[in-house]
């Protein structure tokens, strides 16, 4: 009896304390709606960007296009990833990740279109330090998760991000080699996103009333429409001082003729404009859930796969005509696209490959080792 009365106390304590350390974890958060509406606009304007690239050489309203996204919609699409960002020391969790979603599948596909490259040129180059057309933003983003948990070690991180940005344009050295010029570049897209978090900007947008919000989309596509119709009159001279090549943050200033002192000042002002006009976009996206909602939890398919549409059509010369009507069916096109790279099927399908299981890559410790 006294064995039984034991078992039996043992056993209630062992729930207590079993239910009491569930308890003690954190419930798993809920996605955020308004985020994966964000993710799906920002990765839809991406494909724009890619989309009407062949056009712009000989179309001034795909030109004006190209640009007017080009000033946000990478900017917004970094900031979203940074928001989202760890500034703690990585895990052994968190390093597994970084190469289940991001190392391995840059490789892969990488690997896929140096191949691609081989089919049509004949000449093979597996050069896994200089990305193959978009998957620069993949390499980017592995440096921007690896750098922050640092960065926000010292004061004033989003000046010290500026700063590095700016400075990058004035060295030479600094080039499409990992995709270090890019990082560096819109690095403080990608902090401003992790300082917004800190800040719950967005926790007291979603609190803001329904009447309020609106008064705040009035302003924002009023400087939206500002801007477009800037860009579309003033056409001519943004090609002349060769706006476009700042907006890529790949290059420096002296390799396209900005050799002056002066140059970085003008990174330093797309970088403000880009802010504003991010913040703007933010304010834009739907609050609630959507029909957009779903794909915007896809975005890293729609980013690996969307190329590959793209691809052929660049390649057969079908988007490069000045035509208006083109550019409106790439437009629309573009918005369409993610919900066909986005479903259910297709991530199964490649599911393998955008997000493989390595757990045999990895050895079984739960913990990384620190001193």
């Amino acid at each position: 009896m006294t064995t039984t009365t034991y078992e039996i106390e043992t056993h209630t304590t062992t729930a207590r304390e079993s239910a009491a350390t569930s308890a003690a974890k954190p419930p798993k958060a809920a996605r955020t709606p308004f985020w994966d509406n964000g993710r799906y606009i920002a990765m839809a304007l991406v494909i724009v960007g890619h989309a009407t690239l062949k056009m712009i050489g000989t179309s001034d309203p795909a030109y004006a296009v190209y640009l007017f996204v080009y000033l946000f919609q990478v900017p917004v699409f970094v900031m979203i990833s940074g928001y989202f960002a760890k500034s703690s020391l990585p895990t052994a969790s968190d390093i597994r990740k970084l190469f289940s979603c991001l190392i391995v599948p840059y490789l892969v596909f990488e690997t896929v279109w140096s191949v691609i490259h081989w089919a049509m040129s004949g000449k093979l180059s597996l050069d896994y330090s200089t990305a193959w057309w978009t998957l620069w933003f993949i390499l980017a983003l592995v440096i921007w998760r690896v750098v922050l948990p640092y960065l926000v070690l010292l004061r004033f991180p989003l000046t010290i991000s500026v700063l590095l940005s700016v400075g990058a344009g004035y060295l030479g050295n600094i080039d499409d080699t990992f995709s270090l010029a890019r990082a560096a570049g819109l690095l403080p897209f990608f902090v401003l996103g992790w300082k917004i978090k800190q800040w719950k900007l967005a926790d007291r947008w979603l609190a803001l009333p329904t009447a309020i919000v609106w008064r705040w989309r009035a302003a924002a596509i009023g400087l939206f429409a500002v801007v477009a119709v800037v860009t579309a009159v003033g056409i001519d001279t943004w090609r002349e001082l060769l706006f476009r090549r700042f907006l890529l943050y790949d290059e420096t200033y002296a390799s396209f003729g900005y050799d002056q002192w002066w140059a970085g000042a003008v990174r330093l002002g797309f970088m403000a404009l880009g802010v504003v006009l991010c913040f703007a976009l933010l304010m834009l996206i739907p609050r609630r859930e959507t029909v957009l909602t779903r794909f915007g939890q896809a975005t890293l398919y729609i980013y690996l796969l969307h190329s590959f549409v793209l691809y052929p059509l660049r390649q057969s010369g079908l988007i490069d005509g000045p035509s208006d009507l083109l550019l409106v069916g790439l437009v629309v096109g573009s918005f369409a696209l993610p919900f066909a790279l986005g479903n259910r099927f297709v991530q199964k399908l490649f599911r393998p490959v955008v997000e493989p299981k390595l757990d045999w890559l990895f050895c079984k410790r739960e913990r990384v080792a620190t001193k």
